[in-house]
């Protein structure tokens, strides 16, 4: 293990304090709340920048690791939530989703909230420490100005008063003392939206996303629809980003009960963005209906081909037009919890319920056999094969499937991912571990090598341990993940495509990546501003994304 980098000394003579707050971080018996306080220009903020600037560099202890950070000057709770969360590697559109999304991981996490006081709403970023620190994993430093901590105060916390003097090192902070202009108070940063005309697509996609989001947070008026749009996503829009990459977002949060002058309105700014939005569907939309949330999905083939299977948090298996999102039809059963669905080519899907169950559904839309033909025909079909065999196999453990000509891929609860081929014997599986613990994902394709040759197999995997790896069945797996982030896997899709293969990866984060497997090796990316459940990629090389919000069709520009 590399030694830490060295710490600097703090400025202002702070040397005391700067001891307590490292003992505080140290100590698992501390008050998980610790409150810098004291008057207007004593150098609160001083000491926490020192303090973040070393708690965050690569190679620092782990008990003196910072997390996260918000100067709140400015800031709302929901501004300041989506700021967490992307530090935090979380997707999450409101403060409630942020602290459930901690809920779930329970490693130490250490947060430090700069100038409380200076805050657009103090009591609801108030309200959101307090929601965090109600998780006990969770130790939050908090600065704020004598007058402004009061609620806080309230629950068990350790108080640092840089008022007092047992704080500083007398000689030093007169020496610092010195150097700064007498009487200069600490600024306080506002944030102004009145240069902002929010109802003019083309300005909020080019203004201060903080400023439009505060704008919009604090407004009664819809403005046509960009309001609603905006909060959708707003933990995308608010990220570095291009006005036309901004654009896209926005338009991907669009309802249909917006002004109809908008959706064109967006389009004409995404010129020069990495995506071009195809067609979106979002929670409320009548015309066609929003399909529910898209917990699973997956591009139709064979019969279904032009189709998209959709199933939402109801277990309800969806058909809906690729072209438009209208409604085919349905699955005549509903499975519970659906975890992932795969289409086979004669009209029958691949449904994985939450108990790690497979099941095959066939399709109405599906054509059927008739007369003597379907006495002839009455036996499972080749992918029903596969399911029987997966099920015997597999048992219980399933956690994700994949289809893809003959080949079903299966992902287990070990980090195992099985494939079994259509053969002319029984469909007897290749194995490989691929993940250390729970596989997320899988996706596969066939490469094409000629045009009477099937194609050869290949199957990625994507875990919670943060990876994407490759296996061809019948080879060893890559030794080295395809892509690999601080952030489990949420979902997969590959396909090959008239520019060769592609494939998609969704992150915890919120993240979605398209990597295009040919030589040039394109990477495209997508922020929708909400966590990330389902990819589908299409033969023509278009992406599905679907979200607990949203169902977006987006083409590569």
């Amino acid at each position: 293990m590399s030694a830490e980098p060295k710490w600097s000394r703090p400025a202002a003579g702070r040397e005391p304090a700067a001891g307590a707050l490292l003992s505080w971080l140290a100590d698992p018996h501390a008050p998980r709340l610790c409150v810098v306080t004291g008057s207007a220009g004593c150098g609160k903020s001083t000491l926490l920048a020192w303090l973040i600037g070393h708690g965050t560099r690569e190679g620092t202890q782990p008990e003196r690791r910072i997390h996260g950070f918000v100067p709140l000057a400015g800031q709302t709770a929901l501004t300041a939530a989506w700021t967490l969360a992307e530090q935090l590697h979380v997707a999450a559109r409101t403060p409630g989703e942020l602290v459930e999304a901690l809920l779930a991981d329970e490693r130490r996490t250490v947060l430090v909230l700069p100038e409380l006081h200076a805050a657009v709403d103090v009591e609801a970023v108030t309200e959101l420490a307090l929601a965090l620190l109600e998780l006990p994993h969770v130790r939050l430093l908090v600065e704020a100005r004598s007058n402004s901590a009061g609620t806080l105060m309230a629950v068990p916390s350790a108080v640092m008063d840089l008022d007092q003097p047992q704080w500083t090192d007398p000689g030093r902070y007169a020496a610092w003392a010195a150097t700064r202009p007498a009487g200069r108070p600490e600024p306080i940063p506002e944030i102004l939206t009145a240069g902002v005309d929010l109802d003019d697509p083309a300005a909020v996609c080019t203004a201060d996303p903080g400023q439009v989001s505060v704008g919009y947070e604090r407004s009664a008026d819809p403005h046509g629809g960009l309001r609603a749009a905006w909060l959708r996503a707003g933990a995308s829009l608010t990220r570095e980003q291009s006005p036309a990459d901004r654009a896209v977002v926005l338009l991907s949060a669009l309802g249909d009960d917006a002004d109809p002058r908008l959706p064109g309105a967006l389009a004409a700014l995404t010129g020069g963005a990495a995506w071009q939005v195809v067609w979106r569907r979002v929670r409320g939309d009548v015309r066609p209906p929003w399909p529910g949330p898209a917990r699973a999905l997956s591009s139709g083939r064979g019969h279904l081909a032009g189709n998209l299977v959709v199933a939402d948090h109801q277990g309800t298996v969806r058909l809906l037009d690729e072209t438009d999102a209208t409604p085919v039809g349905r699955l005549p059963e509903p499975v519970a919890g659906v975890r992932a669905v795969a289409a086979g080519p004669e009209g029958d899907v691949v449904v994985l319920d939450a108990e790690g169950r497979l099941h095959a559904r066939r399709s109405p839309a599906a054509p059927r056999a008739t007369g003597l033909a379907a006495l002839l025909e009455d036996g499972p079909t080749p992918l029903e094969r596969l399911v029987e065999a997966a099920r015997s196999q597999v048992g219980g453990t399933a956690v994700a499937v994949a289809y893809a000509e003959g080949l079903l891929a299966v992902g287990d609860a070990t980090g195992l991912v099985h494939v079994f081929a259509e053969t002319d014997g029984e469909p007897g599986p290749l194995t490989a571990r691929l993940h250390e613990g729970e596989v997320a994902a899988v996706a596969a394709l066939r490469l094409e090598v000629s045009d009477n040759a099937p194609g050869i197999p290949l199957v990625y995997s994507g875990g919670y341990d943060g990876t994407v790896r490759a296996w061809g069945p019948g080879a060893d797996p890559l030794a080295s993940p395809v892509r690999s982030r601080a952030c489990p896997v949420t979902a997969l899709a590959a396909a090959t495509t008239d520019d060769g293969p592609v494939l998609a990866i969704g992150w915890a984060d919120g993240l979605v990546e398209h990597h295009t497997l040919d030589e040039e090796g394109a990477l495209r990316r997508y922020w929708p501003g909400a966590p990330v459940r389902a990819l589908a990629m299409t033969g023509a090389g278009t992406l599905l994304v679907g979200t607990d919000e949203m169902l977006v069709h987006l083409r590569p520009a």
